[in-house]
């Protein structure tokens, strides 16, 4: 698909949301506003507050950034809001404010969704995509709800015979009813465990549970997040490795170069601080230094990863590479984060494909493929 003759490919980059990881999004937003190519691509940035209101955010990237611990950014939900309006002849987003009838900005020919969390990489928002009939960025509405989903992910991956570390979902409902049997449930797993929202990201609300006695604690911290939580077997001595997988223009998939993290400082697991204040906290491998016939292996296994739980577009496929040699798929995100910082640009840098250039293929993949049913 091509923009109407005599003007550029007008672009809505959809950020902010309703989720833990509202910030994250926000960075990951001001990012994609300094690359994109402004020459090709009219942009038009689109907030939505953490209360869920749409607006017109500034086209500002230094507005998106993190200036410190605890200074995060957001969205301004005061600004003037904006919708999505399906018309006979497309999708216009339209602006409303109280001092003035409301005013079109024109059809939007994509959507670049840069959400994190529920109510934006969880399948809701591509749904009103779909519904609107405006094309977008990423994974179409069952892949995305699949991944968002931990516990229902593990049953697609290990249903496509691909491995997963053992697990157990707990609800808030169980845990209200029953805990005792909750945590003989767990415990059966065998500690240590790690318990984590079964819906979330960017580390937050996850706990590392070494006995017993710590259990209760990482339970409630993690139903604070999401009334599903994942307790899972700690992958004792791996290492934590990713890979990236882009679709091809052709159909195919393409793999990235693995990279490896390595936590270091304080901080025993890949948390909220060592992900994005990690000048202290953090070491990366890009390319990962890994022994002959891992690359290879893992490279297969992120595109057999993708391919089984349908994503499109793009995802980064988290491995445990263990002391054994094997391979455990940890999860996939289907819009991993895009901050200078983020181990999926860098990836797919070190595998020849600059910044730039990635968010044009992403934007291309989108602009060539139909809505509806595929």
């Amino acid at each position: 698909m091509n923009a109407p003759t005599g003007r550029r490919i007008r672009v809505a980059v959809v950020f902010g949301g309703r989720s833990s990881e509202h910030a994250i999004s926000c960075v990951t937003a001001g990012s994609v506003l300094q690359a994109i190519d402004r020459e090709k691509y009219d942009v038009v940035p689109i907030g939505i507050a953490t209360d869920g209101r749409w607006v017109l955010e500034a086209d500002d990237p230094s507005r998106h950034r993190i200036t410190g611990p605890g200074q995060l950014p957001s969205v301004d939900g005061e600004r003037a809001s904006v919708s999505l309006a399906r018309t006979a002849e497309g999708t216009e987003l339209v602006v409303s404010e109280a001092s003035a009838p409301p005013r079109a900005l024109g059809d939007v020919d994509v959507v670049f969704p840069l959400l994190h969390g529920p109510w934006g990489e969880d399948g809701t928002i591509q749904g009103l995509f779909e519904m609107t009939d405006v094309r977008y960025v990423g994974s179409g509405v069952l892949a995305s709800a699949l991944c968002m989903d931990k516990a229902f992910m593990k049953v697609a991956l290990q249903a496509a015979g691909l491995p997963v570390m053992p697990s157990e979902t707990v609800t808030a409902r169980e845990w209200a009813k029953d805990p005792q049997s909750v945590r003989e449930r767990v415990a059966a797993l065998g500690y240590p465990l790690f318990v984590k929202p079964a819906r979330g990201g960017s580390s937050i609300g996850i706990a590392k549970a070494h006995t017993a006695d710590e259990i209760d604690a990482a339970i409630e911290g993690a139903l604070a997040h999401d009334p599903k939580v994942l307790v899972e077997v700690s992958a004792e001595g791996a290492r934590e490795v990713e890979c990236g997988v882009l679709e091809a223009l052709d159909g195919g998939v393409d793999t990235s170069l693995p990279a490896e993290i390595r936590i270091t400082g304080d901080h025993e697991f890949y948390d909220f601080e060592a992900k994005y204040l990690p000048e202290e906290h953090t070491e990366l491998d890009v390319p990962a230094l890994l022994p002959d016939g891992v690359q290879e292996r893992m490279r297969e296994l992120a595109a057999q990863a993708f391919t089984a739980v349908g994503c499109e577009g793009l995802a980064r496929v988290d491995f445990f590479l263990m002391p054994d040699g094997s391979l455990v798929v940890n999860e996939l995100n289907t819009m991993p984060g895009f901050t200078p910082l983020s181990m999926f640009p860098q990836m797919w840098a070190a595998t020849g494909v600059p910044y730039g250039e990635l968010v044009d293929r992403l934007l291309t993949l989108a602009l060539n493929r139909e809505t509806g049913l595929r």
